[in-house]
């Protein structure tokens, strides 16, 4: 049901992108505190063009289903533009309530139709689309509209390196039917392992309290929640996981990758490998300075207009 790219195609599709970006952020922004960071970096970095935010479900320890937590993740949303003075209108949607019940059945929500609007619309170059959390959105757009995998790729922060024991990690794990799908139906996709990658992105409370707290309504806000997030921070630093895919698309240098072909998902949760598959990208690791660095001086640029 799925068009098929060329191998030459897509990888033409997967070469780091040039010039400025257009993207959509789909992101389970309440889950914990990293989505925010990622919300924040892809709207201060000028090499992007952030056209649209999905909400994502979610279900843990902060929300009472996923239902409830795309729900709160669209208010956090809200929150962080309105300390960014950025207009929600027509640029904030809300995503599904459920997650896929079927690899071929999908859900209906703003945020699927809008992906798909925005992936058919006449632009130069393809609409990168960020998923941080649940793929659930953009499996339920993509089957909605097949022809759409010819206008995106996809950068996610999902499972773990191929060779991993599992693969069983929160944004995979939530909706394996989407996950699934994602690496079945042939979309341009790199994907950012959190194990031995994205794990890399570590901040701390000194850290913060230099380079974030004071740094505008936004500043203060991402502080207060990075101080407030967990209990005994004595030698403690705190994985902000979802900024390395903002982080690839401004330098893909500080987020190495490789081709390599597109494993099978299985229903123990781990990947299976077959060479005949079709190509995808995969991170291999992060530059933690470098790419906290940027956030640090672009925050303060930012902080410094306000």
């Amino acid at each position: 049901m799925f068009p098929k790219l060329t191998e030459s195609q897509r990888i033409e599709a997967l070469n780091p992108p040039q010039g400025k970006i257009s993207l959509v952020l789909d992101t389970d922004t309440y889950n914990e505190i990293d989505d925010q960071f990622a919300v924040v970096y892809s709207i201060l970095a000028d090499e992007l063009d952030v056209e649209a935010i999905y909400a994502a479900p979610f279900q843990n320890y902060r929300s009472s289903g996923p239902g409830d937590g795309m729900e709160r993740s669209y208010e956090e949303i809200l929150r962080l533009l309105e300390r960014l003075d950025h207009p929600a209108d027509n640029f904030v949607y809300r995503g599904s309530e459920v997650y896929l019940s079927a690899a071929n059945q999908p859900v209906e929500s703003e945020a699927a139709r809008n992906l798909v609007e925005r992936a058919l619309a006449d632009r130069e170059g393809p609409l990168y689309v960020l998923p941080i959390g649940a793929i659930t959105n953009i499996a339920s757009a993509i089957l909605m509209e097949p022809s759409m995998i010819e206008r995106i790729v996809v950068v996610w922060l999902g499972g773990h390196p191929h060779n991993w024991r599992t693969t069983n990690e929160f944004n995979l794990g939530q909706d394996i039917h989407a996950s699934r799908l994602i690496f079945d139906c042939g979309v341009p996709l790199v994907q950012i392992p959190c194990k031995n990658v994205a794990e890399h992105l570590r901040t701390t409370m000194p850290e913060m309290e230099r380079y974030v707290k004071g740094k505008g309504a936004i500043g203060d806000y991402l502080f207060e929640i990075f101080k407030d997030y967990g209990k005994d921070k004595f030698a403690w630093s705190k994985v902000i996981w979802d900024i390395s895919t903002v982080a690839w698309l401004i330098n893909s240098d500080w987020i190495p990758t490789v081709l390599t072909h597109s494993p099978i998902l299985t229903d123990q949760i781990t990947f299976s490998h077959d060479p005949s598959r079709h190509l995808m990208r995969v991170a291999i690791d992060a530059n933690r300075d470098a790419v906290f660095g940027d956030f640090f001086k672009r925050l303060n640029g930012y902080a410094q207009t306000k």
